[in-house]
């Protein structure tokens, strides 16, 4: 038996040829085609002529860009995009929740004339107070809705053209997980500590929001990458990358520089540093936990995995968000609740999480990790605009530091055979664009290339005489 793929016939004894002239009962047919398709073999002998040049690029063109390939790259820059607005969106819905609003109240003031009769006025002034000082409460108003993960999953299932029961798609997540060996108790506890991870990770995301401008914790944030490849490297025994390292140290220096960009003394800076930093390691010890428990998850066991999550949350953290309100300790207004920008933060948070746990769909993993940083610029545009920020020395410096660790922790695992095969190729290119214009202008003085006499095979040379000896 031969295998798919093998070289032609002649290489390949084993492999029966079948013969170019059959010969029927009707009689011989020179391939394909019989004496009764004669007319039939000319017009498919027409058509098979060859085409045009351009009609042979045109059409390799297009196969080109309507490849899967292609198609997923397409897929990728919508998701990117997606991705960054979804979470611009949500920090920033989220800073606007801290930002002092005013509050009018009014006094009686007495006006005292020189005539000695009092006159009573009532004066409106504005004071600025902060209305809204719940970071806690913030993430378990979002958290919760987490839950939405699954009842999406459910519809968008039953939506599709699959003829499926709703109980055969609850029975195939939940059997997804037996088959992995978690038990009822099992799967809850490691739900309970996860739930409490991701509270943990999100509260100190937007607690460092109360200090910092929303583009400095995005920047801190993605650092997430480089503690991740770490984990990984660390639990999950990943292959080790040099460059991945250095990438590392470049994050960590950016990390610093942002961390003293206001000095040390009397500035909450470095705090809220601390709290971004601190969420970007949580964010990465809940994914790298999550591949070493859970594993290789489906998409159901994704959406079912959420959503016991936000429930847990919504079921188990309610009476310490009370607490917390109770004792002062978080300041919250119901009367001047904001709760469009509360509500579109939870939603653009629903939405850059969906996109992160399963555009993986339709793209590759490459484009969804991108939406990390190039929300950066989006968001100091937007604190340009909004609050005139100012971006410059140790701030700068720091974000670029960021961004280029980010990208490097992204090179692939080969990446030096892609830069000695891009250097290879720029190298021929060079070679074959020399010579090419040397053989259209000619080249003229004593680079000029010795014309071969093809008749007596002679070769101007320094070591043969024109009769071919060896000098």
């Amino acid at each position: 038996m031969t295998r798919d793929g093998d070289i032609p016939t002649i290489f390949n004894p084993r492999r029966s040829r079948a013969p170019s002239v059959l010969v029927t009962d009707e009689g011989v047919s020179n391939g394909p085609f019989t004496h009764a398709d004669s007319v039939g073999s000319q017009q498919e002998a027409t058509a098979d002529q060859p085409l045009s040049p351009l009609t042979t690029k045109y059409k390799t063109c297009s196969d080109s860009l309507c490849s899967s390939s292609a198609r997923k790259i397409y897929f990728g820059i919508w998701v990117t995009i997606c991705v960054t607005a979804s979470w611009v969106g949500a920090t920033h819905c989220i800073k606007y929740l801290y930002i002092m609003k005013p509050v009018e109240y009014d006094e009686a003031m007495v006006l005292a004339p020189q005539d000695g009769a009092g006159v009573n006025v009532t004066a409106i002034h504005n004071h600025y107070i902060a209305t809204y000082k719940a970071p806690f409460f913030t993430t378990w108003f979002v958290t919760n809705w987490t839950m939405l993960f699954f009842p999406l999953y459910f519809v968008s299932r039953l939506g599709s053209r699959r003829c499926e029961s709703p109980s055969d798609i609850l029975s195939e997540s939940i059997r997804d997980f037996r088959d992995k060996g978690f038990t009822a108790g099992r799967f809850l506890t490691r739900c309970s500590l996860f739930c409490l991870l991701w509270v943990g990770t999100n509260y100190m995301y937007i607690r460092s929001l109360h200090i910092l401008l929303a583009t400095d914790v995005m920047a801190l944030f993605a650092t997430n990458i480089s503690f991740v490849y770490l984990l990984s490297w660390v639990i999950l025994h990943e292959q080790f990358v040099g460059i991945r390292i250095m990438a590392v140290i470049l994050c960590d220096t950016g990390v610093a520089l942002l961390a003293y960009m206001d000095g040390i003394t009397g500035s909450p800076t470095l705090g809220g540093v601390v709290l971004a930093t601190s969420a970007a390691a949580g964010s990465a010890v809940y994914k790298v936990l999550f591949k070493k428990v859970i594993g290789d998850a489906t998409y159901g066991q994704v959406a079912l995995f959420f959503s016991l999550i936000g429930m847990l949350n919504a079921a188990l953290l309610w009476p310490l968000s009370l607490g917390l309100f109770l004792t002062g300790l978080e300041t919250l207004h119901w009367d001047r609740l904001p709760w469009p920008a509360l509500l579109a933060a939870s939603a653009l948070s629903l939405v850059a999480n969906l996109l992160g746990n399963f555009s993986v769909a339709l793209t590759y993993d490459l484009f969804i990790t991108l939406g990390l940083i190039t929300a950066v610029p989006v968001s100091a545009a937007l604190d340009v605009v909004l609050y005139g920020a100012q971006f410059e020395g140790m701030k700068l410096a720091g974000m670029i530091l960021i961004a280029v660790g980010f990208f490097l922790v992204m090179f692939p695992d080969n990446w030096p055979d892609y830069i000695t095969r891009l250097l290879r190729n720029i190298i021929m290119l060079s070679h074959s664009a020399r010579w090419s214009r040397r053989n259209r202008h000619g080249v003229q003085g004593p680079h000029r290339r010795d014309v071969v006499d093809y008749r007596t095979g002679y070769i101007r040379s320094h070591l043969r005489s024109p009769s071919g000896r060896v000098r």
